[in-house]
């Protein structure tokens, strides 16, 4: 323990912007009123570490001296001081960590560290122990973290030896009492039938006992999360409550019988949620109504082909799509749950070969503004659930490189019971590069990807279970941590052709693990438990076959194929083993240290266990229809403008921009409309649009996905829900300019714990039939889905929820988006009649679409939105939002106005249009036209746009901030002293070297930009898996340092952004002696140039390459890039303005040119003293500011989101020819940003590549 180093580091006063919102937390939350100061100290613990190298590690790695103060052993505190200190639960994943010992690795060339971290928490001011208990409660969450004492060693944890795995003597001779006694103090998910129905099997067909193993693997293969048991059940009977509605859903029912009558014909298949669910599909299969479905044993996720132009040529692609949910662990681990829903999301349609490049997230929540002390007890608060979710799903995602392009959250306190956590995400990828072979005898199965710990314990079966108080006590080693940089290699291995091609079936590892995820590959497997990477040791058997680790794929290649499928995995600095192979005997055999622990039939395995069987009672909807009821704000306002801002004012209306810009929306240059839209970015749209990624060229075919569901219907009628989340999710699709008769749906359902209650199954039965109805009527197809039927808390239930994800590919130069575009224009809304019965019309649905297609088609269609939730008065005003266009209502309206007239769209087409003439037949009315006031005019009352929008956005204002201004006013910069400067020596094909590290994620669109500027473009990806890995990584960069004439650091997250701080890794590496002198003598003596955008900009300020030009030690006065003043990641689209001419990347524009350019760090705000900004204006070095509509530059946090001093976005070197800027130029392309106005193209890769021409 004498060996082991300690280092403590806080952040300087102005950077220590986790502090001050944690103090603001606990004040406000807590109501912690005698709390006057806290402090957050990082506390690290190495050892293996000599003493020179550990000084050189805490000015590099573990600190930076101009914005961390650091302390050795101990730290000052002054008397009256509370101090804590928390760690993670010993086998959580810890990142900061984990890149910390990455980093010293790199920095050394040595492997053997280990590092630990934890925080210090110190609390100022006249505070109780009462209080600093109800601190304590609030900020460690016991699921994943623990109080430690100040200065105890916790670097080690010392795990026990494994012993063997028990065998269950006397098993198969218990009695009944005996075995539901067992099977109670196990804690298995399977109910008695099925633990009787194991004793048998071992009892008569094995003739022996088994292991504790082999129960827990064969509970966890029937799971309800893994075998769907519920929606399996057979329904003997069903009834309907005798009412106004009974004939309608007994008319549906027929034609569900119909249906199965076609598709079953003779063949004895049961009534069951999974037959409701599929039906519609097999029906149009049999028909050959579907024939861009892709059939195959191999089921990743939905999947559908489809033609995509690439450069004018139409290529056969894969389209696939999944929804996932994590509802269980992100209740009671928010971060991490919700960081592996979108991770579990993604390793679908991944394993099945396609590259995922859009993510929607789907959330449900009870009002996170509640106080903290009306906390249920045995629950979190549900301000801390939201958001520490919004933190995990949206650090996952902006770490592996993923574009979420939609975020909603769904309000209602059902969702008190158990939070809904819902990703889905779409991939695709080419047709040919996808072999979906069965497996055979001899062929070998590997581990591809991320090692195994203890985290996702029983994640399969404690999701499928019902919880209470002491769920979160009990639960914590069910909840998987993520580790997105490892899943960013699995993405960029698979995507290589060579190497898809090899693999003959995947399986992504998440619910069971080895058990499952190779478990399911073949009907014969034998696997060896040893040859399982761990991340330590001490993992018994039962452990590491159940173990739910992330970022992990079991993968089958013929045996020729090794050599060259481990070639290609130490290419992408992915780690590979063999862990088991193919057999032809159909058993499912697993050996752990020379015991055979698991040894199963197949056909037992595959039986599922025993049948359920039960009965369904629909009962008539309760209360008043639906739509015909108001908002109760609603109802109470006196007068149309008050009605008016109480709708737009309700928790599920109101904005949620504070919650979507939390998430990278624009990586992968492929989004075709932001969330928010219009020269304002106030529109929001009603779903996500990508186009394909091509590997190569341009291409015009893009995804569409949106969704469907309001609860508040769903709870008035489960069949009105279902049917209606499907119609909205319908709509949605039309108003982009998608053809609803190519959709393809999955869906996404989510009950309370059904029991043997026939009342509560009529929920998830009803709704499947509505939804069912919706399919028949319109001849669409639910090819996939989710479901979680455990939304239960004590006496607490979900409210019944399918979701309709509805999923088609269109032209994204046909797109269209919601904001109104122009004034004088006439605006209608096409209606779709609903009946008393809440019925839609189907035949008037489908001419009302099909009519909206084509005329977006011929190009008649300014803009389009639905009609969903807070009515028509909701869609107008969110049109006249995003360009402040105003509108002016044509007649008296009534408060239908306000009514949720789903299925309904309104248009905005050109005055100069016969709105007759386009619409002859079709059922429309005329609601107005646009107007230049930034008004809304309706019945006599005037309702300003800017007095709607500050409403809008205040009822979460608080718990997803938009922005945090500055005071005072920057200067307005300007230099043209400089001249267009160009290299001495000529080339005609200038390379560009782009180094991948852990964590980088925009490299992909880095080498698009410049090999579209003609640019031949050299990417290399950092391995540091084994320390000859590090010293052949070194070398192979010099190499291509030296043969290059540009050098582009792309965006990301370098390690994790760890250890707390950004960029760390790739300056770690340029360090490194070798590369730092070819660094410099490309930039000295070959006159060569250098970027790095937003991670490539931390690390370049991190070197001193910028300002200073060269690689130097960083001293406390060196500029820096901190942490964003709002605390938070930002993603969203700036105005940036050229103010110097003295940089080559800039020949190409002006100085005072502005640009329209997406930004998402965290970590933007460039931050310098008084008198280094003096000498970067003289010298221009200054390259662009953030700037206002009229080009000022900006302290607003709207324009300025990072609060970056003197509104400064890029700096340059002395000379120029090194710029690092935040705002990401590499994201352009045709038909990108679509709904955003202005120049979004500053040209600086052409100018980089004509530099040298």
């Amino acid at each position: 323990m004498d060996s082991i180093r300690k280092v403590f580091v806080e952040k300087k006063k102005g950077y220590n912007v986790e502090a001050v919102q944690l103090l603001k937390d606990f004040k406000e939350n807590l109501k912690i009123k005698g709390l006057t100061g806290v402090r957050i100290i990082n506390h690290y613990q190495i050892d293996n570490i000599s003493e020179s190298e550990f000084k050189n590690a805490v000015i590099t790695i573990f600190s930076e001296p101009n914005v961390d103060n650091v302390y050795f052993e101990q730290f000052p505190t002054v008397e009256d001081d509370y101090v804590f200190r928390v760690e993670f639960l010993p086998g959580q994943y810890d990142q900061r960590a984990d890149s910390a010992t990455q980093c010293l690795e790199i920095l050394t060339g040595k492997k053997g560290y280990n590092v630990a971290s934890s925080k210090v928490v110190v609390l100022q001011g006249d505070i109780n122990d009462e209080e600093v208990k109800k601190i304590k409660e609030y900020y460690i969450n016991p699921v994943e973290s623990r109080e430690v004492p100040i200065d105890e060693i916790t670097l080690y944890t010392e795990f026990e030896k494994p012993e063997a795995v028990e065998t269950i003597n006397g098993f198969i001779n218990m009695t009944k009492d005996e075995l539901e006694s067992f099977r109670n103090e196990i804690g298995f998910a399977m109910d008695f039938e099925d633990i009787l129905f194991c004793q048998e099997y071992f009892k008569n067909d094995e003739k022996r006992d088994p292991t504790i193993t082999e129960l827990k693997v064969i509970d966890t293969y029937w799971s309800d999360h893994c075998r769907h048991t519920t929606f399996m059940t057979s329904i003997e009977n069903i009834e309907f409550e005798e009412g106004q509605y009974k004939e309608i859903f007994e008319e549906t029912l027929k034609k569900y019988f119909a249906s199965r009558q076609y598709v079953h014909e003779a063949k004895e298949k049961p009534v069951c949620l999974m037959d409701m669910g599929t039906i519609m599909a097999k029906e149009m299969v049999k028909k050959g109504q579907l024939d861009d479905l892709e059939r195959s044993d191999e089921i990743n996720a939905c999947s559908i082909e489809i033609d995509v132009d690439v450069n004018g040529k139409i290529e056969k692609w894969l389209l696939m799509f999944k929804n996932e949910t994590h509802n269980h662990p992100t209740e009671i681990e928010p971060f991490g749950g919700a960081a592996t829903c979108l991770g579990g999301a993604i390793r679908d349609p991944l394993s099945g070969r396609s590259y995922v490049y859009q993510a929607m997230r789907i959330t449900g929540s009870g009002d996170p503004r509640v106080n903290i002390e009306d906390t249920i007890p045995g629950k979190l608060p549900q301000r801390k659930i939201t958001l520490n979710a919004m933190k995990g799903y949206s650090s996952y995602g902006n770490q592996i490189g993923l574009s979420t392009g939609y975020v909603r959250e769904i309000y209602d306190e059902g969702y008190i019971a158990k939070r809904m956590e819902v990703g889905a995400v779409v991939g695709a990828g080419p047709k040919a590069n996808v072999k979906r072979d069965t497996p055979e005898p001899g062929d070998l199965v590997l581990l591809v990807g991320g090692r195994t710990g203890r985290d996702g314990l029983g994640g399969a079966v404690g999701s499928s279970k019902e919880h209470d108080e002491s769920s979160l006590l009990t639960c914590g080693s069910e909840v998987q941590k993520g580790n997105p940089p490892i899943e960013r290699k699995i993405q960029r291995l698979f995507r290589n052709p060579k190497v898809s091609k090899m693999i003959k079936r995947c399986n992504d590892f998440g619910a069971g693990g080895v058990s499952v995820a190779i478990g399911e590959l073949a009907d014969g497997l034998y696997i060896d438990l040893d040859k399982v990477p761990k991340k330590y040791e001490g993992l018994d058997g039962t452990e590491i076959a159940l173990s739910e680790s992330q970022e992990r794929m079991a993968v089958v290649i013929d045996s020729k194929d090794l050599d060259s499928f481990i070639k290609y995995c130490e290419v992408e600095n992915v780690e590979v083993t063999v862990v088991a192979n193919v057999t032809s005997v159909k058993r499912l055999v697993m050996d752990w240290q020379e015991d055979k622990i698991v040894d199963i039939s197949r056909d037992f395995l595959d039986t599922n266990g025993i049948r359920k069987k039960t009965k369904v009672y629909v009962e008539q909807p309760k209360g008043n229809n639906y739509f015909d009821s108001l908002p109760k704000e609603v109802e109470k306002s006196e007068n149309i403008k008050d009605a008016w801002i109480s709708n737009m004012t309700n928790l599920n209306t109101c904005s949620q921009r504070g919650l979507m810009e939390k998430f990278d929306n624009t990586i992968g240059a492929k989004t075709v409309l932001m969330p928010f839209g219009g020269k304002y970015k106030q529109t929001p749209i009603d779903g996500m649009i990508g186009k394909i990624p091509v590997y190569e060229g341009e291409t015009d075919t893009c995804s569409m996905m949106t969704y469907g569901f309001n609860p508040k219907i769903s709870k008035w009628s489960p069949f009105h829900g279902g049917m209606y989340a499907v119609v909205e999710s319908l709509a949605k699709i039309v108003a982009f300019g998608g053809d609803y008769r190519k959709v393809r749906l999955t869906f996404q359902e989510y009950f309370e714990k059904l029991g043997e209650n026939e009342t509560k199954w009529g929920k998830p039965f009803s709704a499947l039939l509505g939804a069912y109805l919706v399919q028949k009527s319109l001849n669409i197809p639910s090819i996939g889905g989710k479901d979680s039927m455990s939304g239960t808390f004590n006496e607490l239930n979900v409210p019944p929820t399918l979701i309709s994800f509805a999923v088609t590919t269109g032209k994204a130069s046909k797109v269209v988006s919601p904001e109104f575009k122009g004034e004088g224009n006439t605006v209608v809304l096409v209606l779709l009649a609903i009946d008393e019965n809440g019925m839609p019309d189907f035949e008037e649905l489908d001419k009302n679409y099909t009519r909206i297609f084509e005329l977006i088609e011929d190009g008649k269609i300014l803009s389009a939105t639905s009609v969903k939730e807070g009515g028509i008065a909701r869609s107008i005003s969110e049109m006249s939002f995003g360009n402040r266009i105003g509108f002016t209502f044509g007649k008296e309206i009534d408060s239908k106005v306000f009514a949720p007239r789903y299925g309904s769209i309104i248009l905005e087409i050109s005055s100069d249009e016969d709105v007759e003439e386009l619409f002859d037949g079709v059922n429309i009315q005329v609601l107005g036209t646009t107007n230049s006031e930034e008004r809304i005019e309706i019945d006599g009352e005037v309702i300003g746009l800017n007095e709607l929008i500050e409403k809008w956005e205040e009822p979460l204002s608080d718990i997803f901030p938009v922005k945090d201004d500055v005071e005072g006013k920057p200067r307005e910069i300007f230099y043209d002293k400089g001249s267009k400067t160009t290299a001495k020596a000529k080339i005609a094909k200038p390379r560009v070297f782009i180094p991948v590290f852990p964590g980088t994620n925009c490299e992909i669109d880095t080498a698009n930009a410049f090999q579209k500027a003609g640019g031949v473009v050299d990417t290399f990806v950092f391995k540091n898996l084994a320390s000859e890995d590090i010293d052949y990584s070194i070398k192979e960069m010099v190499k291509h340092i030296n043969n290059s004439q540009i050098i582009a650091i792309p965006g990301g997250f370098s390690g994790g952004d760890e250890p707390d701080g950004s960029g760390k890794f790739i300056a770690t590496v340029f360090r490194n002696p070798y590369i730092s002198e070819a660094v410099m003598e490309l930039l000295k003596n070959r006159d060569g140039l250098m970027l790095g955008i937003c991670n490539g900009f931390q690390a370049l300020i991190k070197l001193g390459l910028v300002p200073y030009g060269e690689i130097r030690d960083i001293e406390e006065d060196s500029p820096t890039l901190t942490f964003n003043r709002i605390g938070c990641h930002v993603s969203t689209i700036v105005k940036t303005k050229v103010v110097s001419n003295m940089s080559p990347w800039f020949n190409n524009v002006e100085v005072g040119d502005v640009h329209t350019i997406p930004i998402s760090h965290g970590e933007g705000r460039f931050v310098a003293n008084d008198e280094m900004i003096e000498k970067l204006i003289a010298n221009g070095q200054i390259a662009t500011q953030y700037v206002d509509f009229e080009g000022n530059p900006s302290y607003d946090g709207y324009f300025n989101p990072n609060g970056s001093i003197e509104a400064i976005e890029g700096i340059t070197s002395p000379d120029g020819r090194i710029l690092g800027k935040m705002a990401h130029s590499e994201r352009i392309g045709k038909d990108i940003l679509k709904n955003v106005p202005d120049n979004k193209d500053q040209k600086i890769f052409e100018a980089g590549i004509r530099y040298f021409i």
